[in-house]
């Protein structure tokens, strides 16, 4: 068969249902294979937002997302998704097309190495030179994509090679589970929690994987020992609880920050070094267990006392198996902890000032999301309020970056996810910048009828940076612009614009874009100039009273 043919049943083989992108005349062959193919293509209009969508399926699926590019500026055009999968854990590949590589008479027009320039940023890049080698080249980079830790992974397929016969069988996927952790360790991992007085459990980026949520839950319910979570570990365990801690996101002085201090061990399970440490170890501090895929990366504020590698689920369950239920820690301080967190963390919420405060902005999302809705964030200043302030009920239902921390990520993967939950609410959240930046897609989104929200917090500047030169005692410069009309815009692609008024508009018009099957786009102009006071002042303030 012909060689685009045999990718296509490799593809098949491996499961794919979606591939995003957008192909050039490098590709024609292999189109015209996907079009007689299981699979769908989901044209975009940029190749980024293309990557972005394959990423957040893998995320949220556990299975390879694929995207699709030409050669050249196709290609360089996904080098920020490869980074935001390749950090962010997210199982993805790209293919990109090539000019032919046997014969050429266009010379190096527009032409690059696209192999050497992905080396860096995938776990695993590859030219096909032959039509025979397909098989085994989509099953290495399926299998190095998904195997722990998950990434990205590459495929060029040059034109010429796309075209040529080939008799090669496909090669099944082989059967593969994770190693377990050994008996000594788990032991060893079983007494120090229960020698501990005041242990605490840190769920980070790892845990939000393999489904190890029902594990942690048990252990959890059998122990009694409180948690905090990182940005990418939010809801694995239900935040709504007494033991909930809160969430790691600011660097250092929240009141999370005192529970995790007072702490004499911490069970860090899912540590991610892409993701800022929420503690520093130091010699004969506290204890450590690292309970991960695979071992931990030692350097000077991170040197765990254990390490129990294996899969994290069957890791928790063995050791909830063998301890013993244990409800007397020192759990006084960490109630105190927990009613400071949900006391501050309320305070400003009822505020009806306008433009809207993110704090009053976040509860009022939570408000309008089923425990079940999922929420994907861009990047900016109100990713910090969402990850301290949106507690989540459920794994991947509030989808942040925590990891590259791209802009322009949120639209695409609220797409994403609205495509493998069809049935689930879907919002995304960008700041202004961030959603011009891949604001073209809103076409695609509308083209695949999608019923999505997407919520645009105003403040006319890249305000999170601005919100830093402040800080650093440097004067405002560079970083205002002005925006188009965004219902307008909205309207010009065929979705629906809404702009709010007063804080009182938010909630109902979010629940009646819910509820009305179309793109809708809102307009909420937001005022963080309280951020330096509440998030650098009152909270280190009130937390060190702890």
């Amino acid at each position: 068969m012909k060689a685009s043919d045999l990718m296509v049943k490799a593809l098949e083989a491996e499961g794919v249902e979606y591939i995003f992108g957008i192909p050039g005349e490098e590709n024609l062959d292999l189109l015209e294979s996907l079009r007689h193919s299981s699979i769908k293509l989901i044209l975009t209009r940029h190749e980024q937002g293309a990557g972005f969508m394959a990423a957040t399926y893998g995320r949220l699926t556990g299975k390879v997302g694929v995207c699709l590019s030409t050669l050249g500026p196709g290609a360089t055009n996904l080098v920020t998704p490869a980074a935001y999968a390749q950090l962010g854990a997210m199982p993805m590949l790209m293919i990109t097309g090539q000019k032919p590589i046997k014969t050429s008479k266009q010379g190096r027009f527009q032409v690059i190495d696209v192999v050497d320039m992905m080396r860096p940023i995938t776990k695993y890049t590859s030219q096909i030179v032959s039509g025979d080698r397909i098989p085994s080249v989509v099953r290495e980079a399926f299998r190095l994509a998904s195997e722990e830790r998950p990434g990205a992974s590459h495929i060029e397929l040059p034109e010429d090679i796309a075209a040529e016969n080939t008799s090669a069988p496909l090669i099944k996927s082989s059967s593969s589970r994770r190693p377990i952790a050994e008996y000594k360790s788990i032991k060893a991992a079983v007494e120090m929690i229960q020698a501990a007085n005041s242990p605490i459990l840190l769920i980070g980026a790892g845990a939000n994987r393999k489904l190890t949520a029902k594990m942690l839950k048990e252990f959890v319910d059998k122990t009694q020992i409180p948690y905090v979570t990182t940005q990418m570990g939010k809801g694995v365990l239900d935040e709504n609880g007494e033991l909930f801690m809160g969430n790691t996101a600011l660097s250092s002085g929240d009141f999370v920050h005192r529970a995790i201090a007072r702490a004499d061990l911490i069970i860090n399970v899912g540590h991610d070094v892409v993701e800022k440490p929420p503690f520093f170890m130091e010699d004969g501090g506290q204890q450590v267990i690292h309970i991960n895929f695979e071992t931990a990366a030692v350097d000077p504020v991170y040197f765990p006392q254990l390490e129990v590698i294996g899969d994290i689920a069957n890791s928790i369950w063995q050791i909830k198996e063998q301890i013993s239920a244990k409800v007397e820690w020192q759990s006084g301080f960490h109630q105190d902890v927990h009613n400071a967190y949900i006391e501050h963390r309320e305070a400003s919420e009822d505020d009806d000032r306008f433009p809207i405060l993110p704090e009053r902005f976040v509860r009022e999302i939570r408000k309008a999301m089923p425990e079940d809705g999922i929420v994907t964030l861009d990047n900016g200043v109100y990713k910090i309020w969402f990850a301290r302030n949106y507690p989540a009920f459920h794994p991947n239902t509030l989808l942040l970056d925590n990891a590259l921390a791209t802009m322009g990520a949120g639209l695409p993967s609220a797409m994403a996810a609205k495509l493998v939950y069809p049935e689930r609410k879907v919002i995304t959240v960008c700041g202004d910048g961030g959603f011009m930046m891949n604001s073209q897609e809103i076409e695609t989104a509308v083209r695949l009828n999608l019923n999505i929200v997407v919520i645009i917090l105003r403040d006319d500047a890249y305000g999170m940076i601005k919100w830093k030169q402040a800080n650093m005692e440097f004067e405002n410069y560079g970083l205002d612009y002005s925006n188009p009309d965004f219902v307008m815009y909205a309207q010009s692609y065929g979705a629906k614009g809404w702009r709010v008024s007063n804080s009182e508009e938010l909630l109902p018009m979010v629940e009646n874009c819910l509820n009305d099957p179309a793109v809708h786009i809102i307009d909420v102009p937001v005022d963080y100039s309280l951020n330096d006071e509440t998030l650098n002042k009152t909270i280190r303030e009130l937390s060190a009273k702890l």
